[in-house]
């Protein structure tokens, strides 16, 4: 099996679409996980044509809608989801419904986006993440339970967030999440936050070597299901994820050397065993 590594576009581009692209090529980097414009599908469809050009693949990815009105925010979520599916990503990553909506409510999401799906025959992936439906490991496991068919992006740094611990005394929700996970989105949290400062630092190797654990075992279960190949994105963001020196604005650390560090980690650990 196949790891392949795509590239955020979040916080890389420094509004050069071109610039970010070719970086990310020479890089090594597989693809692209690319936002989207509703407003601008002449620039979307540029885009993708240009990834397309380059020999890379893109994923989708999804997290714009907010609205606190059911209908309104259902409507939209769908408008969305499908302006990606008409330009066929290789699947859409979704931030799926809010942490305030009702168990049936995002239930009715998540089932509005699987219909779509079918529609279209796009794989559409709900990435844990706070605000969300899912956003922690005890709450994602009643959804999950109760829908055979969830499938989700494995970004287990929210979890740790929300719950202030490494998630150790949460091993069934975990061990859930890992049989249903189809996507990795390669962030290190820790228990105060969703982003350590820097992986590469001794400091945190403690957190690195719990989600290298847990990324382990999710590779080993797509192994065993024999799949072709499986997507990472190294999503370690920019401000305010990545910690700045007071009144500077300066990053303590480059966040494409960090996503660049954590893409040649795991590509020798999984492609190159």
């Amino acid at each position: 099996m196949q790891t392949l590594f795509f590239c955020p576009q979040w916080g890389m581009d420094s509004g050069n679409f071109d610039t970010f692209l070719a970086k990310a090529k020479k890089a090594g980097y597989d693809g692209v996980e690319l936002p989207f414009s509703t407003t601008d599908q002449n620039t979307n469809a540029s885009q993708i044509a240009q990834v397309m050009d380059m020999g890379m693949e893109w994923i989708g990815q999804h997290w714009e809608t907010d609205q606190v009105d059911f209908e309104v925010h259902k409507a939209l979520y769908l408008e969305r989801l499908m302006a990606m599916a008409i330009h066929n990503p290789l699947f859409i990553n979704s931030h799926t419904g809010r942490d305030f909506f009702s168990f049936d409510q995002n239930m009715e999401l998540i089932e509005a986006a699987a219909e779509l799906s079918q529609q279209t025959g796009i794989k559409i992936i709900h990435e844990t993440h706070r605000s969300r439906f899912n956003y922690a490991a005890h709450v994602t496991s009643h959804f999950l339970k109760a829908n055979k068919d969830i499938r989700l992006t494995a970004d287990f740094s929210h979890w740790c967030c929300v719950a202030e611990t490494l998630l150790d005394d949460q091993a069934e929700a975990i061990d859930l999440a890992i049989a249903r996970s189809e996507h990795i989105h390669s962030r290190v949290g820790y228990t105060q936050g969703p982003q350590v400062p820097d992986p590469r630092a001794n400091e945190w190797n403690v957190e690195l070597q719990t989600f290298l654990g847990w990324w382990d075992r999710i590779i080993d279960r797509a192994r065993k299901e024999d799949l072709s190949h499986f997507t990472i994105t190294t999503e370690f963001g920019p401000f305010p994820y990545m910690p700045i020196v007071p009144h500077t604005k300066q990053p303590l650390t480059s966040q494409w050397e960090v996503n660049v560090f954590m893409k040649n980690l795991l590509d020798q650990r999984y492609n190159q065993e």
